[in-house]
C-alpha cells in the first residue's frame, strides 16, 4: 500500500517500549489484588502467552512473507482456520455432534473465500496468493467470523435444548424440520450477526478500528487507511452473515433429520462433551 506525499515512517519500537507498555498491566493486576478478584495470575499467564504466541507468529510471517509460495500460504492458511474453528467450538456452552468439521468447512467457505477475493481482486495483490495480503486478511475475517459462529450455536443449539418440547410438538403436528426450526434459526443467525452490525454503527465516532490505526501508526495516509477499513468491515459483515447461515443449516440438518425427528443425543452441554 502506498501512502499520501509525505506520509511518515513507522516508529521503530525497542524492547524497552514494549516493556514500558506491559508494565502498566501491573495495574491491572494491583486492581485484581485489591478488590480480591483473583486475576491476577490469568493477567501474567495471558501477557507471557500473548508474547510468546506474537513473537513466533511474527518470525514465522517474516518467513512466509519472503517465500510467497501457493503451496505454504495455503498450509498457514489451514493451520489458521483450525485454530479459529477451535477456538469459536470453545467459546460455546453446546456442541453438537460433527460440530467441528461443519464449523471449519463453514468458515473455509466463507471466511477463506473472502480473504483470497478480498486480496486478489478487490486489493489486486500480485501474485493473488500473496501472504502479505491474503494472512492478515483471513486473521481480521477469522477473528471476526468465529465471534459471530460461536454466537450463532450457542443460541441455536440451546434453542433446541431449552425448547425441545415445543419443537417436537410442532413436528408431530406436521410441520418440515425447516418449519420448526426457522424462528430459533432465526434468532441464532441474528445474534451471530449483530456484533459487526454493532462495530460497524459505531467505527469512527465511538473508536477507531483496529487495522486502520495500525497503518496510520505505520504512515500511511489516514484516508489510505479508511478505505481499506471499509474494505475490511463489509468482508468482515458478508464472512460473518453467510458463516451464521451456514453454521445454522449445518446445525439444524444435524439435530433435525430427514425424517424430521428431533435428534437431542447429538446435542451435548459443553461439560459433557
Amino acid at each position: 500500500m502506498n501512502g499520501a506525499a509525505g506520509a511518515s515512517e513507522a516508529i521503530a519500537l525497542g524492547p524497552w517500549q514494549v516493556g514500558g507498555a506491559a508494565a502498566l498491566v501491573l495495574v491491572a493486576g494491583v486492581i485484581s489484588l485489591a478488590l480480591r478478584l483473583k486475576l491476577e495470575g490469568q493477567l501474567l499467564l495471558g501477557m507471557a502467552r500473548a508474547t510468546v504466541q506474537l513473537l513466533l507468529v511474527g518470525w514465522a510471517l517474516e518467513w512466509i512473507f519472503a517465500q510467497t509460495h501457493l503451496a505454504l500460504t495455503f498450509a498457514a492458511l489451514g493451520v489458521m482456520t483450525l485454530a479459529a474453528t477451535r477456538a469459536a467450538l470453545k467459546r460455546s456452552q453446546w456442541t453438537v455432534d460433527g460440530g467441528f468439521l461443519g464449523a471449519f468447512a463453514t468458515l473455509v467457505c466463507t471466511a477463506g473465500v473472502m480473504a483470497v477475493f478480498g486480496g486478489a481482486v478487490l486489493v489486486g495483490a500480485e501474485p493473488w496468493y500473496a501472504p502479505r495480503y491474503a494472512l492478515p486478511l483471513l486473521g481480521m475475517l477469522l477473528g471476526n467470523g468465529l465471534t459471530g459462529l460461536s454466537l450463532c450455536l450457542d443460541s441455536l443449539l440451546g434453542a433446541f435444548a431449552d425448547d425441545r418440547a415445543r419443537i417436537e410438538l410442532d413436528l408431530a403436528l406436521g410441520a418440515t424440520r425447516w418449519e420448526a426450526a426457522r424462528d430459533p434459526l432465526r434468532r441464532a443467525v441474528r445474534r451471530g450477526i449483530v456484533p459487526i452490525v454493532n462495530a460497524m454503527m459505531v467505527a469512527g465516532i465511538v473508536s477507531l478500528p483496529g487495522m486502520m490505526t495500525g497503518q496510520i501508526l505505520a504512515g500511511a495516509s489516514p484516508v489510505e487507511a479508511v478505505k481499506y477499513q471499509l474494505l475490511i468491515l463489509f468482508l468482515i459483515a458478508a464472512s460473518t452473515s453467510l458463516g451464521c447461515l451456514g453454521v445454522g443449516f449445518f446445525a439444524v440438518r444435524r439435530i433435525l433429520d430427514a425424517a424430521h425427528r428431533i435428534r437431542g443425543e447429538r446435542i451435548h452441554a459443553r461439560g459433557d462433551a
